[in-house]
């Protein structure tokens, strides 16, 4: 493209070609990019392919369309709405390629596979690959081919679905190879990128490979390789690249993973593949941004752009010879290494390692960089909503590139998406002329400006309007012409003028004439095609033609009008010959060519014979002496053009010149010799027009430069032509590898070297080394060429080449000349302590140095990991790495915690710690935990499962999650001394141990020991163990799990019992018992006897004597129990523990114990007993069922001093420490006396009998037994462990947490955040007793006693005793310091707890605009002042957005610990900022309560009545009671004040007003808009809704009922209308008026004020009529206290004031207090404030009644039956509603007020919520239920919201609906629930046929509960797609409904659902209500398409 052209008038639009193709009315819309190609006609051609599945080829010059051809009926879009990317039809949208070897056009077309049009469907459309010839567009042999259902290779899990996946990317050929790649429609369904391989001549598929390569579950998403359109991209050197899109498998996960390693999941990933021989790929290399699960989360993919390979002629350094770019959504451009992609946070501080820094642009980029190769080259890319950027290249001073920024374009691109690809041209490569060209969807929609920018600017040359040009394309060129698509159904072409202003006769064939012969005279006419001025004619060569009879010029020729002149053929040479007449002119038309050519030819002959010679030069380049005898030969061609014989006369040479000297050569035998060349076959004649062949050769005998100037003699003339040939020594190959160690040495190759080696590599690190081959022969050596080269590119293993490129063959050395090529060895990531292995690979390579030979270089590497902990002398660990064990399976594998939370944790710290403590096994856990044990654990599972890096050092592996994030599990070392794990058997009783058998289960003996010689203890006690320890003694028993006793006598009365008495499991084998309570496990020697009298004359120390002297009493002078003793006081005699030790944290046995070394053995507990003489026991607590023995039982003396007891058989002197207080279980209860609020504390105190959960243990209070975190500990800020774990020392452990746990008996966890996953549970896990205190539970096997701080360090009960008409006041305070829920902030209100969105954020906009640690609430909201909403999440993470996306909705429930969003904010404890996958929701302009952001809380409970404010602005009252501080409580249950409430008016009403807006009038539309922007069009719009959109405009108006519109103008067009023209209702408030047909409802903007009014709802009409109550306004809200009691009979009531106070807020709201006392009359009590405050007291005298104090009006009780008026339950409320028909709230609002409003629309459900808002349906939508509270009281229900018109009746709560049948006179059927969540109904089917087969993957029957919402979440929540409800009861489910299923009339499904009378559940025999997941039926708020629409169904309920 001649940029002198392009810029001037000349170049302009040529033509238009309308495509005819009109599928059901549409246009055909271009975005397979036109393919320019020329067929051996010599004519150009545009070939295009459309989204209606039509191929075209038209003429390039011309715009015709010369033939077309429909290949299928196009696939539709409405089968994957909402995405409307690509509308209305799909078919071909990827760009094809022509193969030119065989003018074959492939591409990728989507239809379906019905082909009559009638089936269509999703799950029906097909993909097919084409091959078509491009001169027939006809299909070529074996096409085409269908793609569905096709298998990938590298994961057969994946399925390839045509319907859900997209084939955008442009067509790779490579060879034998077509490559096509595919994504997704909007990144929805369980879809996976693919790259599809086929043989371009067969068909058959060579690659089938999936991005997500597993083990992730197929239904997670991912890695769509789409690029905009752009193409995959090869280097011609065996690697093909692309870019990927966002995904979620995410395997990666923080772990850095160098490139050579690639994941299996290559999502948000640049990736190299190398294209294997036979077509297969083989992934090699990759590059994934450091922040990819970042990108993720924000649906900011990588691969928007297409990777696109810079030309390495210009782009290269020497520190990355070639590279490619990409840029992203993020908006950063990456320059990566085409030979080192980059791998994965393989940078300095786990970033990017690449050649250059990204580059951050302002916003998105999705068109790929235009690329410009001459000048030094540059790169420009496109940024939405921005200038184009011009980055020129250059290298830095260490050698690796530098883009810099130089320029930037004047225009910014299209606010919208759909900018362009760049694309550069230039003239014939030539510097100075080059273009950039991008089209764009906004502005001039092709832009071309100077590829060079001057000054900072790119400089814009030309432009052109190309309406509905096609996103994401770019112009295409062919001869000097651009050519654009669009999605009008045009194809554009661009250009110089073809249009001529003269028509002439041409061309002017002279036939053949002879040579110095003239021809005949020849006339030539041209006609004028418009008023043309003739400037000059003129020869453009004059040699061989000959021009007259020129008119005088110029010459004005009118259109029409002829002028002519001649021409004649002279000939000066033989053979075709032309030339053309140059005939310039001026039209004055910029339309017409300034220039007509017109051509003149012949053909010159001779009669006579005439020589020519061909070619002129022949040259002998790099012949090697003496390497081949014959030397070497090349060929000459003797031409006689002339028609008589030729003779050749002779040959003569000069080895000057070619003007001489000339010598006549010497002939001989071999031929004619010139120098050292020879010349044969010379012919002697050669007949007219002939050719004859001479051979020269070329054998030299030394090495130079050699010449001849040969002249051919004939009769015909003479002819010279020169030789030349260069003689060269033979090359000399050099080939090195460099040295690993680093010196920079290079080790040459020879045959017999030891492969080339890389020496040791670590796990996780890649070693590059070159390998080096010179020509190293003498200065006169030849060339060295590679003649075989086949690197290790691609191959498997750790070692392999950098790419298939360097040293390949056909690679040329000079002499002296080098080139390397660099290899590399990449050690995958692995666990220090495993043995290392070596990896080899083989380079075959061949060179011209024939000394070489064909050799296979064999290259290795020693991959190594780190040895740490002890060492072997051989310098490895002594403890191996065993693999990663499963934990919890199903309890603790490994024991003994030396350390956790250590943020130091390293595998060597663990191993070391482990190895002195003299285990066999360590193990790491957890990320920061350190375990130790003897015993392998059960499981070894895969090592994936182990992904969590140490806390301090991040390439190793410490434990983790696994891979789905499912279990715990720990990396194991071992020293090869661990014993095998226990096999999986329930535990039994070993039956023998050496010469031991089994005796049987013996009680303890009285009075002494059973086994009374030695013992031991031990928490791996086993069977073996115990029986080695008493290997010198008759007997042994084991006892309490862990003890061991032996003995040559069972003596003392120990007696035989059942042996399910010693059923206790060994603490080192749990699958052997071993003993119980008091129980012992006996075995004996073969003809051991119990009855034995044999002793032993010494005894070993350390164990009691066999006989015991005892006493009765403890007489003076007697032996008796030591009072008091070393701090500690005596207890008395205790009993042993019931099936636990009474003290079990410390023992020691000793044959001279006495009471003063026991005690000092147990100094640091609080409890110490001496038993058996010689046994001591300490203990910080008592266990379960020890108590003071009643029967005198401790009367053993001391071993040590007959004068002291230690206690006796199982009894035990118990002393505890004098300072210390043994906290039992008190409760302080306070009983009320008198009015007075005196009270009475008395003090009990209970004995446990039982294991018990400690209840509060100050300052914590027990919430529930909680599991473990799914991807983490529950609890992970802080832990310990203790064998003396208690609640207490947990609870002062964690002091400074708001969560603590313990969990397996010893473990103890602090945090203030819940982990994901954590949640409570009741399936008995929590159940093992405290190992400081058996009578209390410390969680359990994965299970945790769970507490949270309140923040008090007791809590007290109160209860009151009266009498009469006395009242009692009675409180219990407990203060409670702790995160609360922000409802408001300036500006913003409170939504709820928002799930994230399926598959990317909910808010989008904006992702963290601030540091984590600076988020809170108050700090989010600020950063996001420009959006609607903002939310917060995981403590630390900020989004703003203005919408909320499609799938985030409110999360059911109001208390954080339900809600998940329970995690506070990093920035302020005080606060909750989300939680896992949850976000605290706020909106703009929404007015919520207030809240401090350093809340205390102090809850007081009493029998006052409490008045609340109506106002949503937050009040905050201070209360005080006998016994409780002051502190502030925000009031969180006010609602909206109005100045006005009625009853119900007749019909909708016009809203007045709401805070922002008031109502102007009803206003016209005449012509054109009267407010122009459309904000939305919703069949659920309100006012509200609208007001709130339009919230930034100046007006809002609402049309056709469902139209939302804004502007800051009123078109001077519009009038006022009449009122009754705003006619229609508003579909989401039918009580309201929502404009009219061409009439707007309109609203102007209030003017701002100084305060801001509180807000109400605008969905209120405030023009109503009947009766109304006035409240006062007030300025401050507040909430006051009194006790009041009602007396029975005399109805009066008595209030016993409490001191109270109110804090005023910023607005002016309503103050209205009820008492809530048994009668209907109300009493109001009214605290002062400083502030004024007027107060009213309001009560319906028509209502006035006295009541009881059980009313059964206010909590109404379910009815079973249905019938008119029926209370049917409390259902809780849902978004979207439960209830959807119509909506009304009214401060009026009471039970007939609803009643009557659903039944004057015929709705059979009436739904009150939140006391004030009444909602109407006829089913419960959106998994809405009625709850089980058929054993629950009704003041108890969840539905406890007094009614705002009558508080003697409930209308729900804030997150629940009272629902009753409002039915009177008309029997309103059931309805057929049209959709449940994303399940809409897909029809009623026959369920004893195909259905009944399909949905059996599972079932349960609902004999009370069944409903819709019930059977589907069912379903849901177990990951099935269809769910089937039949016979009223029964819940079926299923992975798809099949196509044969039988589909019946809805009529036959007409069975009631057993727990929704309202709905329908199926039918009888079988009959089967089927609803589909249909994630497209859910629009963009997150709503069901059939929100709105009836739910009635027109049949009869079966009886």
């Amino acid at each position: 493209m001649d940029p002198s052209v392009v810029g001037s008038a000349e170049f302009d639009q040529l033509w238009t070609s309308r495509l005819p193709g009109n599928y059901k009315g549409t246009a055909e819309q271009i975005f397979h990019q036109p393919l320019i190609y020329t067929l051996d006609d010599g004519i150009q051609y545009v070939f295009i392919a459309t989204s209606q599945n039509n191929v075209y080829k038209i003429n390039a010059k011309t715009g015709t369309i010369v033939a077309s051809r429909n290949l299928h009926i196009p696939f539709l879009t409405q089968e994957v709405v909402p995405c409307l990317d690509i509308n209305p039809n799909i078919g071909v949208t990827g760009t094809g390629v022509i193969d030119p070897s065989t003018d074959t056009w492939y591409l990728a077309a989507k239809t379906y596979e019905d082909q009559t049009d009638q089936v269509k469907g999703l799950d029906n459309g097909r993909y097919f690959f084409h091959a078509i010839d491009v001169n027939t567009l006809a299909e070529k042999p074996n096409f085409p081919k269908p793609i569905e259902g096709t298998v990938a290779k590298n994961n057969p899990r994946r399925v390839f679905q045509s319907g859900k996946h997209l084939q955008r990317p442009a067509l790779l050929l490579s060879g034998q190879y077509v490559y096509a790649g595919f994504a997704s429609h909007c990144v929805q369904y369980n879809f996976t990128g693919w790259v599809m391989g086929w043989d371009k001549t067969s068909g058959s598929i060579v690659e089938r490979f999936s991005t997500q390569g597993g083990p992730e579950a197929v239904t997670v998403p991912g890695g769509g390789i789409w690029m905009s359109g752009g193409g995959l991209a090869t280097d011609n050197k065996g690697s093909m690249y692309y870019s990927t899109g966002n995904g979620y498998a995410s395997q990666l996960h923080g772990n850095p993973v160098p490139g050579r390693q690639p994941p299996t999941a290559l999502e948000q990933a640049v990736v190299n593949m190398k294209i294997n021989d036979d077509g297969s790929l083989t992934t090699v290399d990759f590059f994934m941004p450091w922040e990819k699960e970042q990108l993720d989360g924000a649906d900011k993919d990588l691969g928007t752009t297409p990777f696109e390979l810079l030309p390495p002629e210009t782009f290269n350094c020497p520190m990355a010879k070639r590279m490619g770019v990409v840029t992203g959504k993020s908006g950063k451009t990456y320059i990566l290494n085409l030979d080192n992609l980059g791998g994965y946070q393989m940078g300095a501080n786990k970033l990017d390692a690449i050649p250059q820094a990204p580059i951050q642009n302002e916003n998105s980029v999705y068109a790929g960089a235009g690329v410009y190769p001459l000048e030094g080259g540059y790169i420009y890319i496109n940024v939405i909503q921005h200038q184009t950027h011009v980055f020129k290249f250059s290298c830095d001073a260490s050698g690796y590139p530098a883009f810099t920024k130089v320029a930037d374009s004047p225009e910014k691109a299209a606010y919208v998406l759909g900018v362009g690809h760049g694309a550069t041209t230039s003239l014939n490569g030539q510097s100075g002329t080059g273009l950039y060209w991008m089209t764009d969807v906004d502005g001039y929609n092709l832009r071309i400006y100077n590829a060079v920018p001057q000054s900072g600017v790119l400089k814009l040359i030309k432009t052109a309007n190309i309406p509905g040009v096609t996103k994401f394309s770019r112009p295409v060129f062919g001869d000097g012409r651009a050519y654009v698509g669009t999605v009008q159904g045009l194809l554009y072409a661009f250009g110089s003028p073809v249009n001529l202003p003269l028509t002439c006769t041409s061309p002017n064939d002279f036939g053949k004439i002879s040579i110095d012969s003239s021809s005949a005279v020849k006339t030539i006419q041209c006609q004028a095609n418009t008023y043309t001025q003739v400037k000059s004619i003129a020869l453009n060569n004059t040699a061989n033609f000959q021009i007259s009879g020129l008119p005088t010029l110029p010459f004005d020729l009118p259109a029409g009008q002829n002028i002519s002149f001649t021409a004649v053929f002279k000939p000066t040479a033989p053979g075709p010959l032309s030339v053309d007449v140059a005939v310039t002119t001026s039209s004055g038309d910029n339309k017409f060519s300034p220039r007509t050519p017109i051509s003149l030819k012949g053909i010159g002959t001779s009669a006579s014979p005439l020589l020519a010679v061909n070619p002129n030069t022949v040259t002998f380049n790099g012949v090697i002496v003496d390497q081949n005898d014959s030397g070497a030969t090349e060929s000459i061609i003797f031409s006689n053009v002339g028609d008589g014989a030729l003779t050749v006369q002779g040959l003569d040479y000069s080895i000057v010149s070619e003007k001489g000297p000339y010598i006549t050569p010497n002939t001989t035998s071999a031929g004619v010799q010139v120098g050292p060349f020879t010349f044969t076959q010379i012919p002697s004649t050669i007949a007219g027009n002939t050719d004859s062949i001479v051979k020269i050769n070329f054998n030299p005998v030394k090495t130079g430069n050699f010449a001849a100037y040969v002249r051919v003699r004939s009769n015909g003339g003479s002819k010279i032509f020169d030789v030349f040939g260069t003689a060269s020594s033979a090359p000399s190959a050099l080939l090195e590898f460099e040295a690993a160690d680093g010196s920079g040495r290079w080790i040459p190759y020879t045959q017999n070297s030891p492969p080339f080696t890389f020496g040791n590599v670590f796990e996780a690190q890649t070693k590059s080394l070159k390998m080096r081959l010179t020509n190293n022969g003498s200065s006169s050596a030849g060339s060295l060429t590679v003649t075989v080269s086949k690197p290790p590119f691609g191959s498997s293993g750790i070692v392999g080449a950098q790419n298939g490129r360097d040293l390949g063959e056909g690679t040329n050395l000079a002499a002296g000349e080098s080139e390397t090529a660099v290899l590399f060895c990449s050690v995958p990531k692995s666990q220090v302590n495993v043995d290392s292995y070596n990896g080899s690979a083989t380079w075959v390579m061949n060179l011209g140095d024939l000394n070489f030979g064909k050799q296979n270089i064999q290259f290795t590497c020693n991959a190594i990991s780190e040895q740490v902990g002890p060492l072997a002398a051989n310098g490895s660990a002594v403890y191996r790495y065993g693999g990663c064990y499963k934990e919890n399976d199903p309890d603790r594998q490994l024991k003994v915690q030396l350390f956790g939370n250590d943020p130091t944790m390293t595998n060597d710290k663990c191993i070391s710690a482990c190895a002195a403590a003299g285990y066999a096994i360590a193990a790491s856990e957890y990320v920061d935990e350190c375990w130790c044990g003897n015993r392998l654990p059960k499981t070894l599972a895969d090592e994936i499962d182990c992904n969590y890096v140490c806390a301090g050092n991040s390439s190793q592996t410490c434990g983790g999650n696994g891979y789905f994030h499912d279990h715990s599990h720990m990396s194991l070392f071992s020293n090869g001394k661990a014993q095998p794990p226990l096999p999986n058997v329930p535990p039994s009783v070993q039956q023998s141990y050496g010469e031991y058998s089994y005796s049987g289960c013996y009680t303890e003996g009285v009075g002494g020991r059973a086994l009374a010689n030695k013992q031991t203890a031990s928490d791996e006690m086993t069977v073996a163990s115990c029986g080695a320890f008493c290997s010198d003694y008759q007997y042994f028993g084991i006892e309490y799990r862990s003890e061991c006793f032996c003995g040559d006598l069972i003596g003392n009365n120990a007696a035989k019992v059942a042996e399910t008495d010693c059923r206790l499991t060994c603490s080192g084998n749990s699958t052997q018992y071993c003993g119980g309570a008091n129980r012992l496990t006996v075995y004996g020697k073969s003809g051991s006897s119990s009855s034995s009298s044999s002793t032993r004359s010494s005894i070993a120390t350390g164990t009691s004597s066999s006989t015991a002297t005892t006493s009765s009493t403890g007489k003076p002078g007697g032996p008796s129990a030591v009072p008091t003793v070393a701090g500690f006081a005596s207890q008395g005699c205790y009993t042993e523990g019931t099936n636990v030790r009474a003290l079990g944290d410390a023992v020691t046995a000793n044959g001279a114990m006495t009471v003063e070394k026991c005690a000092a053995f147990c100094s640091s507990y609080t409890y110490f007993g001496v038993e058996y003489s010689s046994e001591c026991y300490c203990g910080n607590t008592i266990g379960t069922g020890a108590i003071p023995a009643t029967d005198n039982g401790c009367t053993m003396v001391c071993g040590g001093n007959p004068s002291q007891l230690c206690g006796g058989g199982n009894r035990l002197n118990l002393y505890k420490q004098s300072q210390s207080t043994v906290t039992s279980s008190t409760v302080t209860s306070t009983t009320g006396t008198s009015r007075t609020g005196t009270s009475t504390s008395v003090t009990s105190t209970s004995t446990s009998t039982g294991p018990a959960i400690v209840q509060t243990a100050s300052p914590f209070a027990y919430q529930a037994c909680y599991s473990e975190g799914a991807g983490g500990r529950a609890l992970a800020a802080k832990n310990t462990a203790s064998g003396a774990m208690t609640i207490q020392i947990c609870a002062a452990f964690c002091k400074d947490y708001l969560y603590m746990g313990v969990e397996y008996s010893t473990e103890c966890y602090c945090g203030n955040t819940i982990g994901v996953g954590s949640a409570p549970v009741t399936d008995g896990r929590c159940s093992m007793t405290c190992g400081g205190a058996p009578s209390t539970i410390c969680g359990g096997p994965n299970g945790l006693s769970f507490y949270k701080n309140t923040g008090s360090a007791s809590a007290s009960a109160s209860g009151s005793s009266t009498r009469s008409s006395t009242s009692t006041s009675t409180s219990a305070s407990a203060t409670a310091s702790g995160p609360i829920t922000v409802q408001s902030i300036p500006g913003y209100g409170y939504l709820g707890c928002y799930n994230e969105a399926p598959f990317g954020r909910a808010l989008v906009d904006l992702a963290n605009p601030i540091a984590s640690d600076k988020v809170s609430v108050d700090a989010c909201g600020a950063a996001c002042s420009a959006y609607t909403y903002f939310g917060v999440e995981y403590s630390g993470e900020c989004y703003c957005g203005n919408t909320i996306q499609s799938g985030s909705n409110p999360v059911a429930g109001t208390d954080p610990a339900t809600t998940q969003c329970n995690m506070v904010c990093n920035a302020n404890k005080n606060q909750y900022c989300g939680g896992p996958s949850r976000l605290n929701m706020y909106k703009k302009g929404l007015a919520g309560p207030s809240s401090s952001s350093t809340p205390s809380t102090t809850a007081s409970s009493s029998s006052s009545t409490t008045s609340t404010s109506l106002a949503r602005t937050a009040s905050t009252a201070t209360t005080s009671s006998t016994g409780s501080s002051s502190t502030k409580i925000p009031t969180s249950t006010s609602r909206t004040a109005t100045s006005t409430t009625s009853s119900q008016t007749s019909g909708p009403t016009i809203v007045q007003s709401n805070v922002n807006f008031t109502y102007t009038g009803c206003y016209t539309e005449v012509s054109g808009r009267t407010l122009k922007t459309l904000a939305l069009a919703s069949d659920t719009m309100t006012v509200g809704i609208c007001l709130d959109l339009c919230s930034k405009y100046q007006y809002a108006g609402v049309e056709y009922g469902r139209e939302c519109w804004c502007d800051n103008t009123i078109a001077s067009t519009s009038t006022v209308a009449l009122e009754s023209q705003c006619n229609m209702k508003c579909p989401g408030a039918l009580t309201q008026i929502c404009g009219g047909s061409s009439r707007l409802t309109l609203y102007t903007r209030k003017p701002a004020s100084g305060a801001r009014i509180a807000q109400f709802q605008a969905d209120t009409p405030s023009s109503t009529s009947g009766s109304s109550t006035s409240a006062t306004s007030t300025r401050a809200s507040s909430t006051s206290q009194s006790s009041t009691t009602s007396s029975s009979r005399l109805g009066t009531t008595s209030t016993s004031s409490s001191s109270s106070s109110s804090s005023s807020s910023s607005s002016r709201t309503s103050t209205t207090s009820t008492s809530s006392s048994s009668s209907r009359t109300s009493t109001t009590s009214t605290s002062s404030s400083s502030s004024r405050t007027s107060t009213t007291s309001t009560s319906s005298s028509s209502r006035t009644s006295t009541t009881s104090s059980t009313t059964s009006t206010l909590y109404p009780t379910p009815s079973l039956t249905v019938s008119a008026h029926t209370y049917l339950g409390c259902a809780n409320a849902t978004n979207p509603l439960a209830l959807n028909a119509v909506a009304k709230t009214s401060t009026s609002m009471d039970l007939e007020t609803c009643h009557t409003l659903c039944t004057s629309y015929n709705y059979g459900l009436a739904g009150l919520q939140n006391g004030d808002t009444c909602y109407c349906g006829n089913g419960l939508q959106s998994f809405s239920a009625l709850q089980d509270e058929r054993n629950t009281l009704p003041k108890d229900s969840k539905c406890n919201f007094p009614c705002a018109g009558n508080a003697t009746e409930i209308c729900g709560a804030k997150e629940y609906l009272s629902v009753w049948n409002a039915t009177e006179s008309v029997k309103i059927p059931p309805t057929m629930v049209k959709q449940v969540g994303y399940y809409p109904l897909k029809g009623c089917f026959n369920g004893t046929t195909s259905t009944k087969a399909l949905l059996n993957a599972t079932s349960t029957s609902l004999p009370t509960t069944n409903s819709a919402e019930d059977c589907v979440g069912y379903c849901a929540t177990r990951g099935y797609a269809v769910a089937g409800m039949s016979e009223g009861n029964a819940c079926q489910c299923g992975a798809s409904l099949p196509t044969n299923a039988e589909e019946l009339t809805l009529g036959e499904c007409n069975v009631v659902c057993a727990g929704n009378k309202r709905e329908f559940c199926g039918g009888k025999e079988g009959k089967t209500l089927v609803y589909v997941k249909d994630t497209g039926s859910v629009d963009t708020e997150g709503k069901p398409k059939s929100l709105g629409q009836s739910n009635e169904a027109t049949v009869k309920p079966a009886i």
